[in-house]
């Protein structure tokens, strides 16, 4: 499947899927607002077995399918290592 990626310019790391060119209409309005501008970033031929740096083809594919789009979000950066438990406690 051709897919077309486009970068958010208000949410930092944010990426959204298509499969048809400027085709936003599957998109709920609300995500479109909270994306802000969408800068196009890239074309290619997307199948199950290709790999791809944060997301599982298999799975952006099925939300193309599904849903129309997929959106990729950026990692979460708010992780503090003091929260976790590190087996010390005695």
């Amino acid at each position: 499947m051709q897919v077309f990626v486009y970068r958010s310019v208000r949410k930092q790391g944010a990426y959204l899927y298509v499969s048809r060119r400027d085709a936003f209409d599957a998109v709920p309005p609300p995500i479109l607002q909270s994306l802000g501008r969408l800068d196009f970033a890239l074309e290619f031929e997307l199948t199950p077995d290709r790999k791809l740096a944060r997301e599982d083809a298999a799975t952006v594919l099925q939300h193309l399918k599904e849903r129309g789009f997929h959106l990729q979000l950026p990692p979460n950066t708010n992780f503090d290592p003091m929260t976790d438990d590190w087996g010390t406690d005695a």
